[in-house]
């Protein structure tokens, strides 16, 4: 016995071992990509606070600030601990991601072989998982940090939960509980998890059916038991979508009722359920944005959920026989609900990301149901071995290249424009990179094609007016800043549009107008720290030396000395 167990000891870290090393090769060439120009901005390259590191300013505004409709302070300290050991340099940011998906990888073998006490179906699934291309723009994508963390601590209160389960010690079930926080406050996503547990009960678990079928105990006690226990993990799922719900809203990243009707909605929950089964199964011509089809045919519509009806139906009629199935395809379904597009947060139709969590559900379906095939039709593992490693290295090999792709902003969004149709996002953010190549006529051209393409994309107009300013034409610029503040909604996350709006007016000498700007920018934000330092520049230059003085202080305390260094010279604002 003792020799056995020594055997399969051996077995489980030579698994780990290689999950680890295939999720290095097929990763690892992250390390030499870039920053990207679609959130990398705004969680790491252009954000002060994150670049301040660990003082208490950061701190407290890392723990209560909403970064694109998001909260969660553990991936933003996990942002500012990054800075302060790489800095700019983006691979040590990639690296990092790597090893917390891989660790993701690590506790999901763990729980898989733990409860189910099958190693190999347990590898091949968690292999499935760990090196798919869909996977790629989680790890590969530093702004997705809030992604691999979350899955890592998700991973780990799973894991966790089936010691509980196993003993029901008190201190197991709060750290469950603690990780489970922990995966929250990364991202909102794992609100499913409570969800997740009730499945896992039923199997690998089977404490439903040990509940429901002891005799010799009150089944109806026994299986409140399970549901109460869970309470805690339901409260925190309800504080947190508050929380999310609020803050998108707040974030204006809530898609418009009027914009995506909910039938609209509905149906293109049901093409992505379907089109996620898909690339699962043939993961090519995956893109970093998938626009938003308000009109989906009607045939694939109904095909998509026809196909959705008979798998359930099947997996509900086999659920004795085969609970992996049940488990598995209510794994995939249940987590996606949350960015399945019901609620719509942002423009997208669906996203890679989002499978990172729910794909686990469909390799269980996968690896297990290939178990089963081996075991009852007689089919020799001599042939299921060889076939199970061509897969895993095409995967591997298909993983690699997709890194290939996030490489820099130009490459990703060429991509993505190569792959779909009337992508405004990509041909926006494909400019504002070429911008700083200075390629000015490839620059206005794509900034044309998304405004073209949706004419209401303040977005485009915005960043249209930086090119245009950038190459000299500043009464185009200004045209086209006006033209994006009154397309978006008056808030925090735009103050710099009437920043820009008054730095031109100042250009132009008209120095009321470029106050009154100012002003509102200060008032979207007081920390805006371009504009406090701009108008300090007029009011200075009109010898209003206290309201100047005062301004330059304030914009120097967040971090733009540019006016108060100019005036020292000359001997003011001392």
């Amino acid at each position: 016995m003792e020799i056995k167990t020594a055997i399969q000891r051996r077995y489980i870290y030579i698994v780990l071992i290689l999950l680890a090393a295939a999720s290095f090769v097929a990763f690892g060439r992250t390390a030499g990509n870039d920053f990207i120009n679609l959130d990398d901005n705004k969680y790491i390259t252009e954000n002060n606070n994150i670049q301040s590191g660990f003082i208490l300013k950061s701190i407290k505004w890392a723990a209560t600030a909403v970064v694109v409709g998001n909260w969660h302070p553990l991936t933003l300290f996990s942002h500012m601990l990054d800075w302060s050991l790489f800095g700019a340099n983006a691979s040590g940011h990639h690296i990092v991601s790597l090893l917390l998906h891989i660790g993701a990888v690590i506790f999901l073998f763990l729980f898989l072989n733990k409860t189910t006490n099958n190693l190999w179906p347990s590898a091949f699934a968690t292999a499935l998982f760990a090196i798919h291309p869909l996977r790629v723009e989680s790890v590969a994508w530093a702004a997705e940090r809030k992604d691999v963390l979350s899955m890592f601590f998700g991973m780990a209160s799973i894991y966790t939960y089936s010691f509980y389960a196993e003993k029901n010690k008190i201190s197991k079930y709060f750290l469950c509980l603690i990780l489970f926080v922990f995966a929250l406050m990364s991202k909102p996503m794992m609100v499913t998890i409570p969800f997740l547990l009730m499945l896992l009960d039923y199997w690998p678990l089977e404490r439903w059916q040990k509940a429901l079928n002891d005799p010799s105990s009150n089944r109806l006690s026994s299986a409140g038991k399970l549901i109460l226990e869970k309470i805690p993990f339901i409260l925190l799922t309800i504080l947190f979508v508050i929380i999310a719900f609020r803050t998108h809203t707040k974030g204006t990243f809530i898609t418009s009722v009027f914009l995506a009707p909910f039938l609209t909605r509905c149906a293109n929950a049901a093409v992505s359920y379907a089109t996620y089964i898909e690339k699962t199964f043939w993961p090519t011509n995956l893109v970093v944005y998938y626009p938003y089809d308000f009109s989906p045919p009607l045939g694939k519509v109904l095909i998509c959920v026809i196909i959705l009806l008979l798998i359930t139906a099947a997996v509900v009629y086999h659920i004795r026989k085969l609970p992996f199935l049940f488990v598995g395809w209510f794994w995939y379904l249940g987590t996606l609900v949350p960015v399945i597009g019901l609620f719509q947060f942002g423009t997208q139709s669906m996203a890679d990301r989002y499978t990172y969590l729910p794909s686990i559900g469909i390799t269980v379906m996968i690896s297990w149901g290939i178990a089963l095939l081996l075991s009852r039709y007689n089919i020799t593992q001599k042939i299921f071995l060889p076939v199970g490693i061509v897969i895993i290295i095409l995967l591997t090999v298909l993983t690699w290249r997709q890194c290939g792709y996030w490489k820099n902003s130009i490459t990703l969004f060429s991509r993505t424009l190569q792959l779909t149709k009337n992508n405004y996002v990509a041909h926006n953010h494909l400019a504002s990179a070429l911008l700083k190549k200075r390629l000015f006529d490839k620059v206005i051209h794509h900034y044309d094609e998304a405004i073209r393409i949706n004419p209401i994309y303040a977005h485009a107009y915005y960043n249209r007016g930086i090119a245009y300013y950038t190459f000299g034409q500043k009464m185009r610029a200004l045209d086209d800043f006006k033209k994006a503040s009154g397309l978006i909604p008056k808030s925090l996350e735009y103050a710099s549009v009437y920043n820009n709006i008054g730095v031109i007016y100042t250009d132009f000498g008209q120095y009321q107008p470029a106050i009154d700007n100012f002003n509102e920018a200060i008032r979207l934000d007081p920390h805006c720290r371009d504009a406090l330092n701009n108008r300090a520049y007029v009011y200075l230059k009109y010898y209003h030396n206290l309201s100047g003085c005062n301004d330059a202080r304030k914009a120097c305390e967040l971090g733009n000395c540019k006016t108060l260094e100019i005036v020292h010279e000359n001997g003011l604002c001392r």
